[in-house]
């Protein structure tokens, strides 16, 4: 096969622009038939509006577009289709009432408006035995993990018979488990002579499973690098233009007094079984506690009992020697208590409202935001401004949306609100989910910052490697309990990924 034939995608100059903001500067994109490809760069490099170009949902302003040596003009996602592109986005475009095989023939029904179940039911079977994509072909979506439901959108495109797939951040809201299955299922593709194209950001992951990558950095080319010529280092340092600082955590005081106490600690999940059975631990002022362990493992809940969001049904939870199972979140957070939502869309922010008004949540009924129940607006712009400024909020706009602002920084205007107040004790979820390496570089930084301030720290993450770079000591979870604790120096990541799995403290 000769160069010319086996390129399947040559992208040329492709520039776009959106009002005053140029989010590609003449980008350069060449993919070859039966690679994994991997895009990388940080959150607005470019990297997505590129993808959305090539599937149809934007128009680009300059450049062209070779499909198998043939220029194309993709007005749309249907002429993306038709050339055999297919794109499964970060959020997953499912409808949960659906099954899983509505949703995989979902905008294709072949056989007409009326659907026949058996037949679609056989088509995805087939497809699941195939690829060797198991899915449960009669299950409602929406009663189905996101793992499962990633699943499910891969099924989608190829049933379309899609030859090019394009994943946009495929792990971000993965497991370590389910990430390894996925990428089980992305070199069987290849094996089929699939070609895919990986928007990502984690670069253990493109190490692991890609075969090239092009770097993008400020909407432009900044590297084309060979996967199995190149290291993580050199990766990251095309992505952000310079070295990542090292992490350096200081000592842990001796004697630290216990910010944090939790005994005994037992609470439900939403459908009423038992999320934690006895959950014990404690967090030291200056010190991280991590909590590490496969999502599911009652970590949430863990976190919801302590803010006051999930009244426990057992034990205590000590703030200071003060039981606090009892107090509701306005309390709890008045007693020192911050918090980092693992989801910050849904529990972090208002995304309509302004930067501002996002930092004020929690404290808008009181001085000096509030006087005699009004908001006064001056004081909180002028809040909103000093705090944009000091925690690197670009643009650093009070004004501005918090919900057109990236990944990076809409987590950097929740770390402002709850980390300004000198907390004593931290309660950090999934603080790095979604966000590329220069902004949890930020997100690291910080959080130490506040460590050796003295603040505790209680961060659950599904993360190993910030897990480990980060905490002091580090407390394994599985099926609601406390398997294990672990100095952090001896936590290597065999150990923790067999106490993870349920493996006993003497076999890990």
């Amino acid at each position: 096969m000769s160069a010319e034939t086996s390129m399947l995608v040559d992208m040329r100059g492709i520039e776009k622009r959106f009002g005053d903001l140029v989010a590609l500067r003449g980008v350069d994109l060449v993919v070859r038939q039966g690679e994994i490809h991997a895009l990388v760069g940080e959150n607005g490099a470019g990297k997505s509006t590129l993808m959305n170009v090539l599937y149809g949902l934007y128009r680009p302003d300059a450049g062209s577009i070779r499909i198998r040596g043939r220029e194309v003009r993709i007005a749309g996602p249907r002429d993306a289709i038709a050339l055999g592109i297919g794109m499964i986005h970060q959020h997953f475009m499912l409808v949960p009432p659906l099954t899983v095989a509505e949703n995989v023939v979902l905008g294709d029904e072949r056989g007409g408006p009326r659907l026949d179940r058996r037949a679609i039911e056989s088509r995805v079977a087939d497809l699941e035995k195939r690829f060797g994509i198991v899915v449960e072909p009669h299950a409602r979506t929406e009663d189905i993990p996101l793992g499962l439901q990633q699943r499910v959108e891969i099924l989608k495109v190829l049933y379309r018979g899609s030859e090019l797939l394009i994943f946009d951040e495929p792990t971000a809201v993965l497991t370590p488990q389910e990430v390894d299955e996925l990428f089980a299922i992305v070199r069987t593709l290849r094996d089929e002579g699939k070609t895919l194209i990986l928007i990502t950001h984690k670069l253990r992951e493109v190490m692991a499973v890609t075969d090239n990558i092009t770097v993008l950095r400020g909407g432009r080319n900044a590297g084309e690098l060979v996967t199995r010529n190149t290291n993580p280092s050199e990766i990251a340092r095309a992505m952000v233009g310079r070295e990542l600082k090292e992490l350096r955590a200081r000592a842990t005081p001796a004697r630290a007094e216990v910010t944090l106490k939790v005994q005994g600690l037992e609470a439900k999940s939403d459908r009423g079984a038992l999320a934690l059975q006895g959950v014990d631990f404690d967090v030291r002022s200056g010190e991280i506690l991590g909590i590490a362990g496969v999502g599911g493992n009652g970590q949430s809940e863990l976190a919801q009992a302590i803010l006051g969001l999930r009244r426990p049904t057992g034990g205590s939870i000590q703030i200071g020697g003060v039981d606090i199972s009892k107090d509701d979140p306005k309390r709890t957070r008045a007693r020192g208590v911050a918090y980092v939502p693992e989801d910050r869309h849904l529990e972090g922010l208002v995304l309509a409202f302004s930067v501002a008004d996002d930092f004020i949540l929690g404290k808008q009924d009181r001085a000096p935001y509030a006087r005699t129940g009004v908001l006064d607006p001056v004081t909180i712009l002028r809040n909103g401004g000093r705090l944009a400024a000091e925690y690197d909020v670009r643009p650093p706009n009070p004004k501005a949306i918090v919900g057109n602002l990236s990944g990076g920084n809409q987590q950097k205007v929740v770390l402002g609100r709850e980390l300004s107040e000198r907390p004593k004790l931290i309660v950090v979820s999934q603080p790095t989910r979604g966000l590329d390496i220069a902004a949890t570089e930020y997100v690291h930084e910080r959080l130490l910052e506040q460590r050796g301030q003295g603040a505790g720290i209680l961060l659950i993450s599904s993360e190993l490697d910030e897990i480990r770079a980060l905490s002091d000591r580090i407390a394994v979870m599985f099926e609601g309990r406390i398997v294990a604790t672990l100095d952090a120096a001896s936590a290597t990541e065999e150990r923790l990924g067999l106490l993870m799995a349920g493996h006993g403290e003497a076999a890990a």
